[in-house]
């Protein structure tokens, strides 16, 4: 992976963990940087996911890709908020 591929994959990662972030509804008692490596995985995943069904080369913004990747950030934020809400209670 060259350093442009690396940069672009953080912004879009930043990008696609803010927008999983403002999907899930109420407060999440995240870190920002936390959120930022749930979407960077998210898109790394969804890219993969529209690689293998094939949607990931049309011509123009791929929606769908784009859409994949916001839906598994938003279940990734969704999953550790729950996990950082349950951690301080006993």
């Amino acid at each position: 992976m060259t350093v442009g591929g690396i940069i672009s994959a953080l912004v879009v990662g930043l990008i696609i963990g803010a927008l999983g972030r403002l999907v899930v509804p109420g407060k999440q008692n995240i870190p920002i940087w936390l959120t930022i490596v749930i979407g960077i995985i998210a898109a790394l995943i969804g890219t993969a996911i529209a690689r293998g069904a094939g949607w990931a080369d049309t011509s123009g913004v791929d929606w769908l890709e784009i859409v994949i990747q916001v839906v598994l950030a938003a279940l990734g934020v969704w999953a550790v908020a729950g996990f950082y809400g349950r951690r301080g209670v006993r």
